[in-house]
């Protein structure tokens, strides 16, 4: 083990058959990161296309953790987090993320903030197109909403909706209940506060739990509009199997977070908005059913903050 200096910044990148991806981020890291000491660690999920040749071609410094088996993305940013430790700041990044210019000081900026644990930018697609990244907290009442009305809808009403999809609210800097969470500054006094990422979300919902555990510490998350990455994204949306797994650890999230019977009812909400759609066709949405048909789906996970 080794610790990075207290004022290096550690950037962790967790990978998985990303070697056509994370050459890219890699050469966007210098100007993204502007004036400030940082080293990077990537963290890789046993990766079978050669992710960790191309990293060390790219980043001869780099740290390369090979973890030997797909372990998450949380263990990842776990592993990368207790070898380097938070140096002055862990910057969490997705192996599709681009860092524009001053992205990261300008993050920065706004953790030095008084009671600011994480700092999340203004995120665009490939194409210049915003991406609607802030989030409010679950609840019952959004997921009903979001059930009839759609998420981009239900989310341009008022704050009926759990995304926050008007426009205008992303050119100011502001608090967010959590958010999309490829490209994220976290503070060393959030990362001490709050512990490990939970590992038991394996991919999904774990940085919905990591930003609410900021907001039961007294910290907030707060969205950065002068900090600018493009997150390029993934195919949770087209693929059955990972579509399902964000459906389930939604559940997962909520009932770690409330009794039985809101669970319940939540559980029933996603699972009316999910049959809706299986009805039309969508095979996403038909596997989602079947998932969260399984005994195991209002199961609440068991990792860092539940319980407490």
């Amino acid at each position: 083990m080794t610790g990075a200096g207290s004022d290096e910044v550690v950037v962790v990148v967790v990978t998985y058959e990303s070697a056509a991806l994370v050459a890219d981020l890699v050469a966007s890291l210098p100007a993204g990161m502007g004036d400030l000491a940082w080293r990077l660690v990537v963290v890789d999920n046993a990766s079978g296309d050669g992710t960790p040749d191309v990293v060390r071609a790219a980043a001869p410094d780099a740290v390369v953790l090979e973890m030997g088996r797909n372990a998450g993305y949380a263990a990842g940013i776990n592993a990368g987090a207790a070898y380097a430790g938070p140096g002055r700041a862990l910057l969490v990044l997705n192996p599709d993320v681009r860092l524009t210019a001053g992205c990261v000081p300008a993050l920065m900026a706004a953790l030095d903030e008084p009671g600011t644990g994480v700092a999340v930018p203004r995120l665009l697609d490939g194409d210049g197109v915003l991406v609607p990244s802030m989030r409010r907290e679950p609840t019952l009442v959004r997921a009903v909403a979001d059930a009839v009305l759609g998420a981009s809808r239900a989310g341009g009403v008022g704050r009926l909706g759990e995304m926050v999809t008007e426009v205008g609210e992303y050119d100011r800097a502001q608090p967010t209940d959590w958010a999309e969470g490829s490209t994220q500054l976290v503070s060393a006094e959030c990362w001490r506060r709050c512990g490990p990422w939970d590992e038991s979300f394996f991919l999904y919902s774990e940085e919905t739990d990591f930003h609410l555990r900021v907001r039961d510490h007294g910290l907030t998350t707060r969205y950065v509009p002068t900090a600018v990455a493009v997150h390029l994204g993934g195919d949770s949306t087209t693929s059955p199997r990972l579509w399902s797994m964000l459906v389930a650890n939604r559940v997962k999230l909520f009932a770690g977070r409330h009794g039985p019977l809101r669970s319940a009812a939540y559980w029933s909400a996603l699972l009316a908005r999910e049959a809706s759609r299986a009805v039309l066709g969508r095979a996403t949405s038909r596997r989602a059913v079947r998932t969260l048909l399984s005994p195991s789906a209002l199961r609440a996970p068991r990792g860092p903050g539940w319980g407490t």
